[in-house]
Parts: C-alpha cells; structure tokens; sequence
C-alpha cells in the first residue's frame, strides 16, 4: 500500500518539534543519576561518608604553659591630683612655674604680696614682748611680796601671784598669735604638694587671689606611677581573690586598642569593697610604672589581668574550634582518617591558641582547616600526608584518588 501524501500531509514543523522532543528524552536518561548515585551523595562531590576524602589540614593536640588573662576596658587615671589654691588673700605678684612644665614637692610655684602679713608677724612679736616684760615684773613684785612675810597681807600676796598667772597665760596667747601670723606668712609661697606635671596656668600675675577662689592657681598631676581603673563581671571576683591570696600580687598589662600592642605593665593594685548592684560590676585599680609616659590621664587603654597560667595545658590552634547549638566543638581525626565532631570545653584562647578542659587528648588530631566540606564519618587527605609543601596549597592535593 503506498502512502499517499496528498491525504496525510506533514508539516516540516511538526517534525521539527518531534525531533526535539526524542533529543531531550535521551539527555535527561544519561544525565539522570542512578538511584545507588543518589544513594551514596553524588558519586563525585566531597564531603559525604562514601564521597571522596576531603583535602584538609591537620594539627595534633599538644601540652603548653597557657596563661588565662581576664580582659577590661581601662580609664587612666593620674595617681594623684591636686588643685593649687591659695589659702590666703591677696596680689598674685610671681608665677614662677611654666605650663606643662615637670615640678617636684617643695618647688615654689607663685607669690603672694607678703607685706600685710609680714607686718602682722612683727606685730604679734611685738606683743609678746610686751606681756612678757609685763609678767617678768609681776612675778618680781610676787618675790618681794612672800619676803617681806607678815608685813604684807595674805591677801596682796595672793592677788599678785594670780597676776603672775595671768600675765603667763598672756604669753602664751602671745606665742599661738604668732604662730598663726608666721603660717599666714608662709602660705604667701605657694609650693608644690607633689612630685608631678602642670597643667594649663588659671590665674595671671598681678591678679587679687583669695582663699575662696574655687578654680585655684594651677592643677597638678602625678604621672610616674600612674593609676588604671577598669571593671570586671562579679563572677571573676573569687578567682581573682583566692589567686591574690597565694600570690600577693597579680600583673596587669595596658595594650592599645587597635593593635593590642603592650603599652606598660604593672601590679594589681586595689580590688573595690563593694559590687555595683546596677552593672553587677567590680572595680579594680592597677598601678603601674609609666616610665615613658606612653599612658596619660583620662585615656582608654584595654586592660588584661593575668589571673593564672595553666601549666602543660592541651592546647590547639583556635580555628580548630567550631561553634555549633550545642556548643564548642571539633573535627577529631580516627585511625581510619575520617573524622567525628568532638564536644570540647575551651578556658580560654590567647594568641591564635586555644585552652581545652575537656573532650580531647594529648597527641589526638584535629582539623584546622577545610572543615566547611565536614561532617562526622567524612573521610579525609591531607597535604602533609602527600608531601607537600607549606604554601597557599597546604592540605590542598591536586588531586583525589
């Protein structure tokens, strides 16, 4: 029977469409994976139990001296200050200090006009000597009186010797006088209290100071030593005292913020007496030597008190510390070279190290790096394993068996 094409035309569209049609069906059957690919986690993708190993690198866990630091933002604070006042009234006739200048306790640093003061001084001298002259002669009118016996009334005798006593008290009023006048004379030098720096002058010469004044003459603030004060959580405060118990003294390092580099070090000076009940906080103080002065008053510095050191510790870098909702944890290595993730208890980590209490041992493996492709039974190839070198390639094999 032939085939009639004037019946059954076909459009060179449709055959076009069917052809394409056959084309798709057979990509999609070779390009489908197998139900056993599906099975065993796409046959060529790492990171699944039966895929290919896993290029990772490794490190052992070792036993170190570890130091357990606690970490504070500190304020500076000059070890002492004090503002220069005058404690009497009068003309500011010499300054003799330069702002910014270095001064040491007993350095004068300003003049008062001392002359009304001078003047009361010599005055008070002036009348201490003339009740002293005054009870010299009472007391030889007393003599003469008791020798002249029953030719001179008991009662003359007594009048006079209480004169005598009288005119003594006199005297010594006369000295407290001038022992007020000498120290009223002394205050119109102005000295320094302290060994320190001074600041910004607040009064000029030829200006009239008084006691009350309240802004003073100059403030004055010891750098060398200087204080740090910073504040820790409740929580450290019994740590922190049992180790002051057995140790004295705890070291405290001031870094700078940015670079953590070490500015000065010093000693734990001060544990307040009291919690604050709003933050929870204690306040400590540190001293320390400031012999550069690299640390200056009402400047912020990060804090770190060595609280102890952990002698042969188990150690491990910190990136091998992953984070996950149960806890810290690792990637371990088993004999077989796969791995297990391992719950692990870190104190502390310092320096790119971290501090494990629990959840490993000593010599055990674990990974470092890699550890995104990981779960637990992923087998695993390291670089170190294939001889390779340290470089950007390290743990990375070209490629896997």
């Amino acid at each position: 029977m032939l085939f009639d094409k004037t019946k059954f035309p076909v459009s060179r569209h449709g055959a076009k469409l069917a052809a394409g049609v056959i084309a798709a069906a057979g990509l999609a059957f070779v390009l489908w994976p197998s139900p056993q690919t599906a099975k065993t986690g796409g046959g060529g993708r790492p990171g699944g139990v039966d895929a290919r190993p896993v290029p990772v690198v490794t490190a052992s866990v070792l036993r170190s001296d570890m130091p357990i630091y606690l970490d504070a933002i500190g304020t500076v604070q000059a070890f002492n200050t004090v503002t220069v006042r005058s404690r009497v009234d009068g003309e500011l006739v010499e300054v003799l200090f330069k702002e910014g200048q270095d001064v040491h306790a007993g350095d004068v640093l300003a003049q008062i006009d001392p002359r009304t003061y001078r003047a009361g001084y010599e005055q008070a001298l002036a009348t201490r000597d003339k009740d002293t002259a005054q009870m010299e002669a009472a007391k030889r009118d007393l003599a003469r009186y008791v020798s002249l016996g029953d030719r001179v009334t008991g009662q003359s005798v007594d009048t006079q010797r209480a004169l005598v006593r009288q005119l003594e008290a006199t005297v010594r009023a006369d000295e407290a006088a001038i022992a007020n006048a000498r120290t009223m004379l002394s205050y119109t030098v102005i000295s320094s209290p302290i060994e320190g720096r001074a600041g910004l002058r607040l009064v000029d010469r030829g200006n009239i100071v008084r006691a009350s004044d309240a802004t003073g003459l100059v403030t004055l603030t010891q750098l060398q030593p200087i204080s740090v004060m910073f504040t820790l959580p409740q929580q450290t405060l019994p740590a922190i005292s049992d180790q002051m118990r057995q140790d004295g003294k705890l070291s405290v390092q001031a870094t700078q913020p940015e670079s953590r580099a070490i500015i000065d070090s010093g000693e734990l000076e001060l544990v307040d007496n009291q919690i604050d009940q709003t933050t929870g906080t204690i306040k400590l103080k540190a001293v320390m030597p400031n012999a550069e002065r690299r640390l200056w008053p009402g400047g912020f510095v990060n804090v770190r008190l060595l609280l102890s050191t952990r002698k042969d510790g188990l150690v491990i870098p910190a990136q091998a510390v992953q984070r996950g909702p149960q806890g810290s944890y690792v990637f371990a290595v088993k004999s077989d070279q796969s791995v297990e993730m391992r719950p692990v208890k870190v104190a502390t980590v310092e320096a790119g190290r971290a501090l494990v209490d629990s959840g490993l041992e000593d010599g055990e493996i674990v990974v470092i790096d890699g550890t995104a492709k990981l779960q637990a039974g992923s087998r695993i190839i390291t670089g170190e394993a294939k001889g390779e070198g340290k470089g950007d390639r390290k743990g990375r094999p070209d490629k896997a068996p």
